[in-house]
């Protein structure tokens, strides 16, 4: 047969490009203004990596991003420096990334029917309806509307420009035409390493497209690609189990259970792909039979529908191809591989993007054919109502991602038994003073569903510290550190619970060293000790130090720069440093109480700097109208101006809002006694 002509917008990649970028933005709107949810503070590029030394760590040190994705952080690096902390640059760019991916689909489509073998040709509007479909699809959701899943939309793009580039180098073997094709396959496994699976990915297409494999023409250009992706893929398979913790008996499956996990995993993506709804953030976690069960029947299923298609597959080669090209891009996430996710739940829609535009390409080339005897109006119709319904699904879906709450109480009311869900809750609920009673009964229900949920015990450990219940707090991060003993993050809150006692203040010390022995660039371990040995007899010296330790890390760390000061302004020799840290702490946060305060402070002791005084004591009664240390020491400064009326107008609001304020009371006794004759 000859390739039908296609569809006008097919044939206009410009056009096609808006189109399916305003189909994009229509659904994708909810989600634009979302904040950033579960581990998106982590993706999105930390202060101690925002400098060109956190660049340069990005890419040569392990474990300073989350995962040893050095493109994708670089990505993220370079975000940050366009649009700062403004969420919706990073939500607006996933949204552009995903309408480009769905564009670059329909134009691969067009270019592999320009492929030798006739049996390769598509029917008309096949890869415009792929692409739409691709665009509004439920399943894509979340890795469009999550910013973290900037891994899948970003790879993807690489994915398929190293794709275009290798079937260029196919037709006109150009050395130029390579050497973009391994750029780009460089770049996507530099942003997410399941792009592993595309040098075999491409054996498909172009056995499909050529009607065989040569393996001098074919196979040896791939050879280098092939040891590419397999050293990435080990280097992420390293980084999960030692560093993300992909490890423990949530793991330890044999290779019976795997087999049947990865044949129902597959055929529950291929029923979410036909059929998206009841999609959960957080799908419940299976539990695993020891010997044979349903799974393994789903994976014969499989099989066999492998074979049948090998042998028909002189009748419909591009089904074969479809289905391998799924199947084989799934792989990674079938459970053959350890992910940290898996300790939640075995799928996750965002482990199926870059398989998804395979399933839904063979969706539309099997729904124009069966429209193909409709009217023209009645195919376009159906077209329409199928778009928009899967359309209106996904914006249903994305507005659950404006922030955490909505995110983990959909989650909750679709999947009640989601432990993480209700942890992850009680972390945006802890966060508002006046729901903190309900965080901690989200913290609650988490510890009941799983009792050795370190992250849930540190969360609420540090939930009891803030409400001043510091043994309970103590309790829950030593029961964190006991379920997992390199669990940092609970010796550092800890230490911290430790350093509110003056008798546990070497013990403080301690963990704090413990903590920086591991991890010596973490910069709240150095402040907590640098805050901690500042309140020793002899601790001075290493006090300063790692402050200055805290800073290097962290130059950013405006509140880091405040309590540095506050150190130097112990002796009349640090003064002058002491100034700068402040100066600089209100240059980068503007809005800091304690800053202004501690720098009027200063002021109003040096000659001739009585007015920049002030000027800090009202600015940071501006921002906290209430806040009794700064009402009582611009009371002193008004009353050695001589301006008494006003200092007693600034004591006596102190003693409005602290009734018992021992230093505004007697302030205003010394006034009165002043004014006796």
């Amino acid at each position: 047969m000859r390739p039908v002509r296609s569809v006008a917008i097919e044939e206009r990649p410009a056009l096609l490009f808006l189109f399916v970028s305003a189909l994009a933005l229509l659904v994708y709107w909810p989600a634009l203004h979302g904040t950033l949810v579960w581990d998106d503070a982590a993706h999105v590029t930390t202060p101690a990596l925002r400098s060109w030394h956190g660049l340069a760590r990005i890419w040569f040190e392990l474990g300073a991003t989350q995962q040893y994705y050095p493109v994708l952080h670089t990505a993220f690096w370079i975000e940050h420096r366009l649009w700062g902390d403004a969420v919706v640059g990073y939500h607006l760019l996933n949204v552009l990334l995903h309408a480009a991916n769905a564009w670059l689909w329909a134009l691969l489509l067009r270019q592999l029917v320009a492929g030798k073998n006739v049996g390769a040709a598509l029917p008309a509007g096949v890869a415009l309806l792929a692409a739409c479909l691709f665009t509004v699809h439920p399943v894509a959701v979340e890795s469009v509307a999550w910013i973290s899943e900037q891994k899948n939309t970003l790879s993807l793009l690489f994915a398929l420009l190293a794709t275009r580039s290798f079937l260029a180098f196919d037709g006109n073997r150009s050395p130029g035409s390579y050497a973009r094709a391994s750029v780009f396959f460089a770049l996507a496994l530099g942003t997410k390493s399941v792009t592993a699976v595309l040098p075999a990915a491409l054996l498909v297409v172009l056995a499909w497209r050529n009607g065989r494999i040569e393996g001098r023409r074919d196979v040896v250009p791939l050879l280098p690609w092939f040891a590419a992706a397999i050293a990435a893929a080990l280097t992420t398979a390293w980084v999960e189990r030692t560093l993300i913790g992909a490890n423990g008996s949530e793991f330890d499956l044999s290779l019976l259970q795997r087999v049947g996990l990865a044949g129902r995993i597959l055929w529950f993506y291929v029923a979410k792909t036909v059929a998206p709804v009841g999609l959960v953030f957080i799908y419940p976690h299976w539990t695993l039979p020891v010997g044979l069960s349903t799974g393994h029947l789903a994976a014969l299923a499989a099989l066999v529908v492998t074979a049948v298609l090998i042998w028909k597959r002189a009748a419909a080669p591009g089904l074969l191809a479809g289905w391998l090209l799924y199947a084989g891009i799934l792989v990674p996430a079938l459970g053959f591989i350890n992910v940290y996710p898996f300790r939640f739940s075995y799928v996750a829609d965002h482990f199926q993007y870059h398989a998804l535009p395979v399933a839904l390409t063979l969706l539309a080339a099997g729904g124009v054919k069966v429209a193909g005897r409709l009217p023209v109006l009645a195919r376009l119709t159906a077209g329409i109502v199928v778009v928009g319904g899967l359309g209106l699904l996904a914006r249903q879906d994305s507005a659950h991602y404006v922030s955490g709450d909505a995110l983990y109480r959909d989650t909750l009311a679709r999947n009640p038994d989601c432990w993480m869900a209700h942890n992850n809750l009680g972390v945006e609920l802890a966060r508002s003073p006046s729901l903190r009673a309900e965080a901690a009964q989200h913290y609650e229900a988490a510890l009941a569903l799983k009792p050795d949920y370190a992250d849930a015990h540190n969360n609420y450990g540090l939930l009891l510290l803030v409400t001043h219940d510091r043994t309970a707090a103590t309790n829950h991060f030593m029961t964190a550190l006991h379920l997992q003993p390199d669990f940092f993050e609970a010796e550092l809150n800890l230490a911290h619970a430790f350093a509110e006692e003056p008798a546990q203040i070497d013990e403080a010390i301690a963990h704090y060293r413990h903590v920086l022995a591991a991890v010596p660039t973490l910069p709240a371990a150095h402040f907590g000790l640098a805050n901690t040995l500042a309140r020793t007899n002899g601790g001075a010296a290493e006090a300063a130090q790692e402050y200055q330790a805290t800073l290097r890390l962290d130059p950013g760390w405006a509140e880091a720069h405040v309590n540095y000061a506050s150190f130097l302004a112990k002796t009349p020799s640090g003064i002058a440093a002491a100034l700068t840290q402040l100066e600089e702490a209100l240059r980068l946060n503007p809005g800091l109480v304690k800053a202004h305060y501690d720098l009027a402070n200063l002021l109003s002791d040096l000659p001739d700097r009585e007015g920049d005084a002030r000027s800090h004591y009202e600015a940071a009664l501006r921002l906290e109208p209430n806040y009794v240390p700064a009402l009582n020491n611009l009371g002193i400064l008004e009353a050695k101006s001589g301006h008494l009326d006003a200092a007693r107008q600034l004591w006596q609001r102190a003693l409005e809002v602290s009734p018992n304020d021992a230093d505004a009371a007697g302030n205003l006794q010394r006034l009165e006694r002043m004014r006796r004759p």
